[in-house]
């Protein structure tokens, strides 16, 4: 069947011996309407019959990839020359040429060897060689730029002998091609392996370790759990559920910067930003209640160390403060609230530019419990008083403690004994009929070093703790709870240590 160009005043038709190559018009609604608007022929509407000449293309084919520049057709004269007007070898084989580097350079790109096999290209070659390679580009090209129903119209006599010729040496590239895609997957497994996701972790505990501060990804497969039905409305395009609590828990582990951790999630400096506050909110309300908890009284006494056991049968917690340092002044809401206070020249940090936390250890070495944060010049007994620790104590408790904290009349009205390790009740009290040098004794030493170690212990693990703060996390969250973001991610932190097998029973 002989076709003819249906744009208008081209006078191309397919005959015999033509190097010319003849489309019908595309099935894909979308492209096909490109072409018929293109072609510019006012009402007309192609038949099962049109085609359309090679030589409105740039490249003298038509490609299917939507990026090309030959995906619609835009050669067109007002009187188009005919193959038999060319002069051979001026447009037409710098185009071939052009179009089959191009090809051959997308092909060697996408299986990842561009550059060292376009340098090997670049050197002289025998002529066998060249031919070889010349006929897989021609190959590569006419595999992305013809349809499948149109393989016998669209390839020219000239081509169909071409193709014939090199088909011998096809078989040796197909070895090449074969070494490609394994070289392909390798590099694919490879950056898999390198990349934070869950398949990276699930087999490496020393990467879970590093990046979380948790003993293997067990451990962190059950937070996963423990939170990912309070996640659903924390929807973001571009990470998922598991990626926002990796990014969390790198933030407190390494004490990452916001644009580092965005640069490493491929995300916005802001998207970490709300990423991290909402994470910490939700593991505030959901692990922190399950992991730092009151044991009862049967549970303590159950599981007490022998080095209290004699001592103090009855101890109930050890406790202590420690400070964090912050860039900047505190919030104002927390200004306002801790004017209130009266500050205190003993204890723990004088200075106003820290915040003061109040911690509880278990003499078996879990965090029992842990205050919101206060300035650093507030007292110890104005802390204990204020963050809802008395409310913790029943009557006949023993709170320990390896120094004086100045709460011992605060913890007698609810029934309980403050004592000092190594000291006599008169001086637990406040008298002085103790020994000056009760203090320096091993059992206050064992005290001091048992609450240090648990203290050491979660700042380690959780690198943020140790300061200094950046002010944004300083900022009242709830005006309700009057807990600070920071504060939450204080509390988060000891009940992800208590979830680590790392107790530090007192010995």
């Amino acid at each position: 069947m002989v076709h003819t160009c249906v744009v208008a005043g081209c006078r191309n038709r397919r005959t015999p011996g033509t190097t010319l190559s003849f489309y019908r018009f595309p099935r894909d609604p979308e492209r096909k309407q490109r072409w018929i608007a293109a072609v510019n022929r006012e009402g007309w509407v192609p038949n099962d019959g049109s085609r359309l000449c090679s030589t409105h293309f740039l490249s003298g084919k038509q490609v299917k990839n939507p990026r090309s520049p030959d995906y619609v057709p835009s050669v067109f004269t007002s009187d188009p020359l005919s193959p038999e007007m060319k002069e051979q070898g001026t447009l037409e084989i710098p185009d071939k040429q052009e179009a089959r580097v191009e090809a051959a350079n997308a092909l060697l790109f996408l299986q990842g060897q561009g550059r060292s096999v376009v340098a090997e290209w670049g050197q002289e070659e025998h002529p066998e060689e060249r031919e070889q390679k010349a006929a897989v580009e021609e190959s590569a090209s006419s595999s992305l730029s013809t349809d499948e129903d149109d393989d016998d119209e669209s390839m020219s006599d000239s081509k169909k002998g071409k193709f014939a010729h090199t088909c011998d040496a096809a078989g040796n590239f197909d070895d090449v091609l074969k070494a490609l895609k394994k070289e392909n997957q390798t590099l694919r497994e490879s950056v898999d392996k390198m990349s934070l996701s869950e398949n990276s972790l699930r087999n490496d505990a020393e990467k879970v370790k590093f990046y979380t501060g948790l003993p293997n990804y067990f451990v962190l497969e059950t937070v996963m759990w423990l939170l990912a039905p309070h996640m659903n409305g924390m929807k973001t395009a571009k990470l998922s559920k598991f990626q926002q609590l990796l990014l969390t828990l790198m933030r407190l582990r390494l004490d990452l910067r916001n644009q580092d951790l965005a640069y490493r999630f491929g995300v916005k400096v802001g998207t970490v930003t709300r990423t991290v506050h909402q994470m910490v909110n939700i593991m505030s309300s959901t692990l922190v209640p399950t992991a730092v908890f009151w044991p009862s009284r049967a549970e303590l006494r159950k599981n007490l160390p022998a080095a209290l056991r004699t001592s103090h049968p009855d101890c109930a917690v050890i406790i202590d403060c420690f400070i964090v340092p912050f860039e900047e002044p505190v919030s104002r809401g927390n200004q306002q609230q801790q004017q209130r206070v009266v500050p205190s020249s003993q204890g723990v940090g004088t200075s106003s530019n820290v915040l003061k936390y109040l911690i509880g250890v278990a003499p078996q070495g879990v965090v029992t419990f842990v205050s919101r944060g206060v300035l650093g010049n507030v007292s110890d007994k104005s802390l204990a008083e204020g963050c809802g620790f008395l409310c913790k104590l029943l009557p006949g408790d023993v709170v320990l403690a390896s120094r004086s904290l100045n709460i011992a009349d605060s913890v007698a009205a609810r029934g309980a004994l403050f004592t000092i390790a190594g000291s006599y009740q008169g001086e637990a009290h406040g008298s002085s009929a103790g020994s000056p040098l009760a203090n320096t004794s091993s059992e206050t030493v064992s005290v001091q070093r048992h609450v240090e170690r648990v203290i050491s212990m979660v700042k380690q693990r959780y690198a943020m703790l140790t300061g200094p703060v950046e002010s944004p996390f300083t900022t009242v969250s709830e005006r309700t709870s009057n807990l600070s973001t920071f504060d939450k991610i204080v509390q988060v932190a000891c009940a992800l240590n208590n979830l680590c097998i790392s107790a530090a029973p007192l010995e």
